[in-house]
């Protein structure tokens, strides 16, 4: 997406949802390009890395993790792949996620997983792909979709944060299952990753709260 195609976004969420237009016009501008990895595999690796911990503990050990490579980047699956298990866990990472970026080198040696192809894929085929990698759920590959593909229309209705933003947005006495988000949703379309990031600033003390 470009930055009048969040602008038209914006635009489009305000006019059909009254209740999170207003929540969109106090936060300002979409922030949900603003932080990304450099590339497919670094944005894979960082969310094995990312899996079950706050963002300071995610941002310390994955930093340690890219100073293993010359210059402070990954160069390949196959640079990975060659580190031994010594060093894996040394940065901090645990013998499961080791496991998971194991798999994840494999499958691309193998062509399984070839990370060139993902940007032409349907959403639907891209979820598919990572969900096959080992760690990778659905929410995972949603969260590869929107920050990293800036895919438009995604909707992560098991996202926790999305179902309190709503519930607590829209004054709901409980928390809104899958259907009723999904329901909701209709009217976001074909913005739906957009209305996401918005729901999400929502539960921020502050409307600077930045990409997710």
């Amino acid at each position: 997406m470009t930055p009048e195609d969040y602008d038209r976004a914006r635009r489009l969420l305000m006019r059909r949802d009254p209740i999170l237009g207003g929540a969109i016009r106090y936060i300002g501008p979409c922030g949900l390009a603003a932080r990304q990895r450099s590339d497919h595999l670094t944005a894979l690796v960082g969310a094995i890395v990312s899996q079950q911990l706050s963002t300071k503990a995610a941002a310390t050990i994955f930093g340690r993790f890219v100073a293993l490579f010359p210059g402070g980047e990954i160069p390949g699956a196959a640079a990975i792949d060659a580190l031994g298990p010594g060093a894996l866990r040394g940065v901090g990472l645990s013998g499961q996620k080791v496991g998971y970026l194991r798999d994840l080198c494999a499958r691309i040696a193998d062509g399984r997983l070839q990370l060139d192809e993902l940007d032409a894929l349907t959403d639907d085929e891209v979820v598919a792909r990572l969900t096959a990698v080992k760690g990778f759920g659905r929410w995972t590959a949603e969260m590869f979709l929107m920050f990293r593909l800036h895919r438009p229309d995604v909707l992560p209705v098991a996202d926790l944060g999305i179902v309190n933003a709503i519930r607590k947005l829209y004054g709901l006495r409980k928390a809104p299952d899958a259907k009723r988000i999904l329901k909701m949703g209709e009217a976001w379309r074909p913005y739906r990753s957009v209305a996401s990031w918005y729901l999400w600033q929502t539960l921020a003390p502050t409307n600077n709260r930045g990409a997710r």
